[in-house]
């Protein structure tokens, strides 16, 4: 056989192979009857597989714990129309700094 044959040979091949595969996958699809769908009733889920459940835990624990012990108030509240910015005390200024040093010549040093 030339060079030529053997390629087509193998291509051939390759492609029955893949046509082989696919058809094993495809006759499950097609085949009439739902294997899914016979199922006895004692393993059904009555249709409410997305239905959350309840957690399970002691119900007699009140919500949101204790208090932390170094919990603190805030300083402000509003409870009133208004901003924040308008309840807090103005901030203190930064001190002005000196001025910068003006390197001045000695006169004893030459």
């Amino acid at each position: 056989m030339s060079g030529e044959a053997q390629l087509m040979l193998m291509i051939a091949g390759v492609h029955l192979l893949g046509l082989a595969c696919v058809a094993v996958l495809m006759i499950p699809a097609l085949r009439d009857t739902d294997s899914w769908s016979h199922r006895s009733d004692s393993e059904s889920d009555d249709g409410w597989g997305n239905d959350r459940r309840d957690p399970t835990g002691p119900r007699d624990v009140p919500g949101g714990g204790i208090p932390l012990p170094n919990a603190q108030p805030a300083r402000i509240r509003l409870r009133e129309h208004g901003r924040l910015h308008e309840r807090l005390p103005a901030r203190e200024r930064r001190p002005a700094r000196e001025p910068a040093r003006q390197p001045r010549r000695d006169p004893a040093r030459r």
